[in-house]
């Protein structure tokens, strides 16, 4: 997804540029073939929200989430236990709300002003990163009240 989100932002600015080489902003932009690509702000949008969303779950599981360290090495297992925890229902509390989001989205119709794609595709994209994020954490917790010290 980070990759095709990439290459819409390349032609999207190689289109601008050349209709800025060429003077005629927007007329000549189909002489190259080069054009700004429509609504390309919005696919970004939503394309890095549900890109952030799925590596989630990843990132708990390699213990990637900034945290201090200062006083890390020598606090006690089961705090680390208790931070997978918390993280196991803030992500469960994310993922649940943005459920709530998407059915309000799907039944009130709205859509984005440009392209006119349904609002709650994004969050219909979110919602399974949200969710593996969540049961990620719980089996961290899980690992680590079994004496797994990296969880």
């Amino acid at each position: 997804m980070l990759l095709a989100l990439i290459a819409m932002t390349c032609a999207t600015i190689a289109g601008r540029i050349e209709l800025w080489l060429s003077g005629q902003w927007p007329q000549l932009g189909w002489l190259a073939g080069l054009r700004p690509i429509r609504g390309d702000y919005e696919l970004v949008e939503m394309g890095t929200a549900i890109a952030v969303a799925c590596f989630l779950p990843w990132c708990q599981i390699a213990r990637g989430h900034a945290r201090v360290d200062l006083f890390g090495r020598r606090l006690p297992a089961w705090l680390d236990m208790l931070w997978d925890l918390l993280m196991a229902a803030a992500m469960a509390l994310l993922a649940w709300r943005v459920g709530a989001g998407m059915m309000q989205k799907l039944a009130s119709g709205e859509s984005s002003f440009l392209r006119g794609i349904p609002l709650w595709w994004g969050y219909a994209g979110v919602l399974p990163g949200l969710g593996l994020a969540s049961l990620a954490a719980l089996a961290c917790a899980i690992g680590r009240a079994t004496g797994d010290r990296r969880g």
